[in-house]
């Protein structure tokens, strides 16, 4: 299936809705947008890393399910569900991949790296959301679970590293 084309630059940046959808312009890159998202979304991860953890965990869930609206209505508007640029989704996803991480940019490049590779392999149920699930939740919880993979495995990585070296 042809590409579909991204909206202009001015409609992104002028519409509240499409401006969160395409994570404050980084969904307009032209190739790979939901890497380009996914490596925005760790401004926001450095912002917040700092906050208490039932703090972190509110900011996750209010990127998260705010997400559902937020793609739907983004995908509405353009016509084209779960367009490459909408990458809110991303975001919703690095923040959990990375929620607990130990300390340090190289736990940050570990998470943000398994985070694509699940986001991209789309292991299931993450495949069936994105096939089956027409709908901002659909859009949002294929990354949900792909984080979910990417949290699972960067947090036995800091196990058996703290554990044995």
């Amino acid at each position: 299936m042809p590409r579909p084309p991204h909206p202009p630059a001015s409609l992104v940046f002028r519409d509240p809705v499409h401006l969160l959808a395409f994570g404050f312009g980084s969904g307009l890159a032209r190739w790979a947008p939901g890497t380009f998202g996914s490596a925005a979304a760790l401004v926001l991860y450095f912002a917040i890393i700092g906050l208490p953890d039932w703090a972190y965990l509110g900011v996750v869930a209010l990127v998260t399910v705010s997400g559902f609206w937020i793609c739907g209505e983004s995908a509405r508007r353009l016509g084209v569900h779960d367009h490459p640029g909408i990458v809110w989704d991303e975001w919703a996803g690095m923040l959990i991949t990375l929620a607990f991480a130990p300390a340090g940019l190289v736990w940050v490049l570990v998470g943000f790296l398994l985070f694509r590779f699940f986001d991209i392999v789309k292991p299931f149920p993450a495949r069936y959301f994105d096939r089956h699930w027409h709908s901002g939740v659909g859009i949002v919880m294929d990354d949900v679970v792909a984080a979910i993979y990417a949290w699972l495995v960067l947090q036995a990585l800091a196990w058996a590293v703290m554990t044995y070296l």
